[in-house]
């Protein structure tokens, strides 16, 4: 007879690869005066935590993270070099002169660099060089948000919608923080050869010198990047990406009531994930997980294994209780293909969703042949007479 069978395999096991499918980790314990926060492990993309992180929200100025990634990309492809000279319109120029909107203090009607505009942006938060960037690369305002949009879709940004590039407050203009992460671990991913910008301690332009807005990297904490904002609708928020001992964590947190709650807020978030989270490799791509029974083979048996590395992050006390266990449809009819999915690996610990990878047959099995299958008949027949 054919059935759900199932076993438990192993506890407590060990780590190696990349699990494929991310999932939420949040532990009950962790919580934060952040109105949205979300703590998210780089390598992997599997959220740590989160508060309302999918609240679709005013970004403020981490919207210039979006501004910058078009710029990348163009870098990145060819379209643009960092020599390259945008022109200063009469909006770019009046852009936060009457708003308290951070500014490089662009001169009206001159010629700046892409890498000073990027500097301006990144370091200074200037609204102004914004605004420089989207009327070169789009034509206008609205015609760069069109384009934001578009890339934001390509790139995974699901709660996401650009009005403009600075991140004034304006109706319909929202990200979520969890986006504002993804968004994060994509410039550091796609643009290494640019990333430095995030962490430049200040920048000069028209004989003003700002620091960068980012004070966590002036802390030795491991912080590199990225953004931070502030507006009245949003509150103050940051994106922070901290690397220490070969692990990066990505922590965003928005809604809070200053630039000292925002530091320090993000900064205790990303210690918690250091400190209270490791990386476990449970098995690698094609070590075995058990064997399957087959009925009407040439053998009673076959092993199955995973086709992807199996990875995942958890605290030590949800790996002590972790347990995984084989199951599948069985006992699975021969003939069968090396390669064939004939059963599924659930990884369960507390305080986490399972975890659900298929595991495939690591040979073939031939079907048994007229007398075996005659036997396996007879079996059959028997049992069914005697029921």
């Amino acid at each position: 007879m054919v059935g759900l069978w199932s076993k438990n395999l192993f506890m407590g096991m060990g780590f190696l690869g990349l699990l494929a499918i991310p999932h939420e980790a949040a532990l009950a314990q962790i919580t934060s005066p952040a109105a949205q926060a979300v703590l998210m492990d780089y390598q992997t993309g599997e959220v740590l935590f989160c508060k309302e992180c999918d609240a679709e929200v005013p970004p403020s100025s981490m919207t210039k993270m979006m501004t910058v990634e078009l710029v990348f990309q163009r870098l990145k492809d060819g379209r643009l070099s960092l020599t390259d000279t945008f022109p200063v319109s009469e909006r770019a120029w009046r852009q936060g002169l009457t708003t308290n909107e951070s500014k490089m203090f662009v001169e009206l009607g001159s010629q700046i660099s892409v890498d000073d505009l990027l500097k301006g942006i990144i370091v200074s938060s200037g609204g102004d060089a914004c605004v420089v960037v989207s009327e070169a690369l789009g034509g206008s305002e609205e015609g760069f948000a069109d384009m934001m949009n578009t890339r934001a879709a390509e790139i995974g940004l699901t709660r996401s919608h650009f009005v403009n590039s600075h991140g004034v407050a304006e109706p319909g203009h929202h990200m979520s923080v969890r986006d504002l992460a993804i968004l994060s671990a994509h410039l550091i991913r796609d643009y290494p050869e640019h990333y430095h910008y995030f962490a430049i301690p200040e920048f000069t332009w028209s004989n003003i010198t700002q620091s960068n807005r980012n004070q966590l990297l002036f802390r030795n904490v491991g912080v590199d990047g990225l953004k931070t904002g502030h507006t009245e609708a949003g509150g103050y928020g940051i994106s922070a990406s901290a690397e220490r001992e070969g692990r990066r964590l990505i922590a965003v947190v928005n809604g809070l009531d200053s630039e000292t709650a925002r530091n320090a807020e993000a900064g205790r978030l990303l210690d918690i994930g250091f400190r209270e989270f490791r990386n476990y490799e449970l098995l690698a791509a094609g070590d075995p997980v058990g064997e399957v029974e087959v009925f009407g083979g040439a053998v009673d048996t076959v092993p199955v294994a995973l086709v992807n590395p199996l990875h995942t992050i958890m605290s030590p006390d949800a790996r002590r209780a972790m347990t995984v266990t084989l199951s599948y449809d069985g006992p699975v009819e021969a003939p069968i293909s090396a390669g064939q999915e004939i059963g599924m690996l659930t990884v369960s610990a507390p305080g986490k969703p399972d975890t659900v990878v298929p595991v495939v047959a690591t040979q073939a099995v031939e079907a048994g042949g007229f007398f075996k299958n005659m036997f396996l008949g007879l079996n059959a027949l028997i049992a069914q007479t005697g029921s």
